[in-house]
């Protein structure tokens, strides 16, 4: 990971940026159009062959150490993984934008690991185009096109990715009560793979929280609602 400058604190003199940190099996594309914002500049993050979370982390680490105040930002897996910095750079943290927590700790029994799994395996018995039109035909429209789109995107790396993000341990209710910086959260309330029981723990445990709720159709017409309300609960929390 790249050095970080050590600090007391994120400066105010310094610029703030959103890193945004896409889901499972989606990328910098969608994660970049769910947190634009007006004014914030985004960093929009693809994931890579060097493992998931190690890109991930290692665009935020790049942030900070370019100086920036970092708003650190995610969609499912990203949320978590976003938590995960903040908890470790509370100093270069400025806060998290938490897009559909997926899980606490243990992945075992949640939905989005499950989902991932059931994704790889159909990648493995019959291939990306056959997945994608399995996927398509249970799937609302605008979903469909955006995962289509992502899958083949990152089709070099989206198996690795499928199983890093299966495995992957979130935040549980105890170090979410560690995080020292505002925790701004977007979830919906009729997706079951991102439950909104999940993004009410988050909010109930984190000490400086806010909970939105939107719909998948709300989602569906415009991505950027995710960033809107999560980016509104931060400056709703930090006023």
């Amino acid at each position: 990971m790249s050095p970080i400058p050590a600090s007391h604190g994120p400066p105010a003199n310094r610029s703030l940026v959103i890193v945004a940190l896409p889901g499972t099996g989606s990328d910098g594309d969608f994660a970049g159009r769910a947190f634009a914002d007006e004014t914030i500049p985004v960093i929009a993050v693809d994931p890579t062959e060097n493992g998931l979370i190690n890109t991930y982390l290692q665009a935020l680490d790049d942030a900070a150490a370019d100086g920036h105040r970092v708003l650190a930002a995610g969609v499912s897996i990203g949320a978590c993984v976003a938590v995960r910095w903040a908890l470790e750079h509370p100093t270069h943290c400025s806060g998290v934008l938490a897009a559909l927590p997926p899980w606490l700790g243990d992945p075992a029994t949640a939905p989005a690991a499950h989902s991932a799994l059931l994704t790889l395996d159909h990648l493995a018995r019959t291939g990306l185009d056959t997945t994608i039109d399995q996927m398509s035909a249970a799937t609302p429209g605008w979903l469909a096109t955006e995962l289509a789109r992502s899958w083949r995107a990152t089709a070099p790396v989206l198996r690795a990715m499928l199983t890093e993000a299966a495995r992957y341990h979130a935040p549980t209710a105890e170090d979410l009560a560690e995080l020292s910086v505002p925790l701004s959260i977007t979830a919906t309330i009729d997706d079951p793979v991102h439950p909104l029981s999940v993004a009410q723990t988050w909010h109930h445990a984190a000490p400086q929280a806010l909970l939105h709720t939107i719909t998948l159709d709300d989602l569906g017409a415009d991505p950027a609602v995710l960033g809107r309300r999560c980016v509104d609960g931060w400056r709703r929390l930090t006023s």
